[in-house]
């Protein structure tokens, strides 16, 4: 680094990036908390670390600080582009920006492997985030991730738990999925109404089970869609022999395991 960077609030401040809510910002102040989402990810200096959503370069500056080869930022305020061209000259070569909307970009071919995706994904398009890079999970060494804790327990829940649902299955099918740690609602400015948590998905060598991507998305969406029904009426449509592929058919969603999905999954003919 060349200069020391002036202090968050005051970037705020001088270019006058009060956080919107329309983009679902929330920025991350506290230098403690962004090193340690830094420190999570694990060793940067042969990465390429994709942050989506870095607003004034809080945790932009902790992966830069903290050794990543590359970051690439992708931003789609372009509000923030003048405090994050400050960061890039503080770290000269080390930092790339692209403004965007990161659901529109081709993550899997930024930069060179290995590939890291660390950031505080936006609230209002996490989800849609976080299943895109699952789509593409064989380009990633892990994935970092920070959502409302709500989201965050149901992409970790265990079979049987209430928070258990399509979004467990997908990312456990893929992932090894570690709740890290939460982060209080008074550490962002402004401070939103939940609570946060930093999660962390490094990709199996081969998912979990056997399953077509498409065929898992509709036999869960079915069976969680109504989860207080029976298996054998909520997948009613698909006429399964629950019996020959060693599942109770009075069972419901939340009580199968991943594994048990993939069965149904690779029994099922789509349903268009």
């Amino acid at each position: 680094m060349t200069e020391p960077l002036p202090p968050l609030r005051e970037v705020i401040s001088r270019y006058g990036l009060r956080a919107k809510k329309s983009l679902g910002q929330n920025f991350l102040l506290d230098l403690n908390l962004t090193g340690r989402i830094a420190r999570t990810a694990g060793r940067l200096d042969q990465c390429t670390v994709i942050e989506i959503g870095p607003g004034p370069g809080g945790l932009t500056r902790a992966l830069l600080s903290n050794g990543a080869r590359q970051v690439i930022a992708i931003e789609t305020d372009p509000r923030c582009r003048q405090a994050l061209e400050d960061i890039a000259l503080a770290y000269p070569g080390r930092l790339q920006i692209i403004e965007a909307d990161a659901l529109h970009v081709e993550l899997a071919r930024l930069g060179t492997p290995p590939r890291q995706v660390v950031a505080n994904l936006p609230y209002n398009v996490a989800t849609p985030l976080l299943i895109r890079c699952l789509h593409q999970i064989t380009a990633f060494d892990q994935l970092t991730l920070m959502f409302q804790k709500e989201v965050a327990d149901r992409i970790t829940a265990p079979p049987g738990s209430r928070a258990y649902g399509r979004l467990s299955v997908i990312a456990q099918w893929l992932c090894q999925v570690e709740h890290e740690f939460d982060v209080p609602k008074e550490a962002f400015t402004p401070a939103p109404k939940v609570t946060s948590t930093i999660i962390s998905l490094r990709p199996r060598p081969v998912p979990l089970a056997d399953a077509a991507w498409d065929r898992l998305e509709q036999v869960t969406a079915a069976a969680f869609g109504q989860r207080r029904k029976m298996l054998r009426s909520s997948l009613k449509a698909y006429s399964l022999d629950f019996a020959a592929l060693g599942i109770r058919e009075t069972a419901r969603a939340e009580e199968l395991t991943v594994e048990q999905f993939c069965t149904l999954a690779r029994a099922i003919e789509p349903i268009v």
